[in-house]
């Protein structure tokens, strides 16, 4: 009788995710979720002590464990949990950034973001002094400290596409600066759609202020922090100075980050109620077919009477608007297009326990001033959630979470399920919520 099996023996589910490299090349520490990152402790019965075994990128440790556990020749399996110290983790034993609030503020000690930039706390566990808890927020520390394990800080290698107003990406004499926390190295070209350049420059303040939360910079010492904050950004201007663009233009610009290189394409801006937009909606075809994540506003209460395009076109994923307190957003339409909640800031629905109503904080324009920056208090809405959903994405994306074997239309699908399957869910009807408000921790989490 074989009692002594070597691991290529197990169920084949075990045998799919144990194929890949050595239990050493998964060392790193996953603090925020109790266990090494794609790592497994594994005894067969009749062996005399039990084996760690690494995990091939985009294996789950969890489910892994639990395929092994139902064969018979398994006596345990379980993922390489994590054990600490019995006391409370400071805020200095995480990934907390040095970004000091005020644009204008001198570096000073980790914390100075967290007093605007509640979207991006941890929504539990126990409040610290540098780092408080917020019930809206989506626990981007927990995500950056995910992505640092596997060595794709900040989303690294991944490339969102910003079709908006344009972003203050570059100098340009004196009318035009860059925008302070943002850093020339992250921009990839990009095209303005609506003056025919190749200067895509912002001239409105929105598509900074979206790009801002998806890759601000972060622990640079200079105003606020961003999701994917070593991600590409690729400025793609399809709205004027007035935020309105045209149908065929955006068609083009979707067509343009599809071609170039754009592994998410965030779009904050909406068409009219059941207006069908066909050039739109093939080029978002295009996008899927060749495995770009898009992702778009619902629309507001006031702007739009209905969940509307881009947000309901084929397989993109239409965010909602949630509140500082954990809320719904007074303002977040309702209808089958919304897929998932995310930080729009502003007053919640009636009924809502809170009343916390701060906006999204990030650095863009002061007003048409297109050399002037600061951190305006009016961004409320669900552009600003979109973008929260495209920087969690392309966290996703670089975090090794989804199957590498997942290709094009497999892999979009894929990271929309790990986006819908971690939110939280609020409580709400689906209309409303969708699967819920994201979890960039547990979105990106092994």
């Amino acid at each position: 009788m074989n009692r002594c099996l070597p691991i290529a023996a197990l169920t084949p589910l075990a045998t799919l995710a144990l194929a890949g490299a050595p239990a050493h090349a998964a060392s790193a520490v996953a603090t925020a979720h109790g266990f090494v990152p794609r790592q497994v402790v594994i005894k067969l019965l009749g062996d005399r002590m039990a084996r760690t075994v690494g995990l091939r990128p985009g294996a789950n440790a969890r489910a892994v464990a639990a395929a092994a556990r139902r064969d018979p020749r398994v006596q345990y399996a379980a993922p390489n949990y994590v054990a600490t110290t019995s006391v409370e983790p400071s805020a200095e034993e995480r990934e907390v950034p040095n970004d000091p609030g005020p644009i204008a503020g001198p570096p000073g000690a980790p914390g100075g973001w967290v007093e605007k930039q509640w979207n991006f706390l941890p929504w539990e566990g126990v409040a610290t002094p540098l780092l408080p808890v917020s019930p809206g927020g989506i626990d981007a520390i927990g995500a950056w400290e995910n992505l640092a394990a596997v060595k794709r800080p900040g989303a690294q290698g991944v490339t969102v596409a910003v079709l908006d107003t344009g972003i203050a990406y570059r100098t340009l004499s004196p009318s035009f600066l860059r925008s302070p926390d943002f850093a020339s190295g992250q921009f990839v070209k990009g095209y303005d759609f609506v003056d025919r350049d190749r200067l895509p420059l912002d001239e409105n303040g929105h598509g900074t202020h979206v790009a801002g939360t998806i890759a601000e910079k972060t622990n640079n010492g200079i105003g606020l922090t961003g999701l994917a904050y070593r991600a590409k950004l690729m400025p793609v201007r399809v709205l004027d100075r007035d935020g309105r663009g045209r149908a065929d233009e955006i068609a083009q610009g979707i067509r343009f980050a599809t071609g170039h290189g754009a592994d998410v394409i965030n779009m904050s801006f909406n068409f009219g109620c059941e207006r069908r937009v066909p050039e739109v909606d093939e080029a978002l075809r295009k996008a899927y077919e060749r495995g770009v994540i898009a992702v778009a506003s619902v629309g507001n209460v006031g702007s739009e009477g209905c969940v509307s395009a881009p947000a309901t076109g084929p397989h993109v994923i239409g965010v909602g608007g949630s509140t500082a307190g954990g809320c719904i957003g007074n303002y977040s339409l309702a209808g089958k297009g919304v897929d998932l909640l995310a930080p729009g800031g502003g007053p919640p629905a009636l009924g809502c326990l809170s009343v916390s109503s701060d906006p999204i904080y990030q650095v863009t324009l002061k007003g048409d001033n297109t050399s002037e920056f600061g951190e305006p208090v009016d961004y409320v809405g669900t552009s600003m959630a979109a973008a929260h959903v495209s920087g969690v994405a392309a966290m996703v994306l670089a975090a090794r979470v989804i199957d590498p074997k997942a290709k094009k239309k497999g892999l979009v699908a894929a990271v929309t399920k790990r986006l819908r399957h971690s939110a939280r869910d609020l409580g709400l009807p689906t209309t409303l919520q969708g699967a819920g408000l994201i979890d960039a921790a547990k979105a990106t989490a092994p």
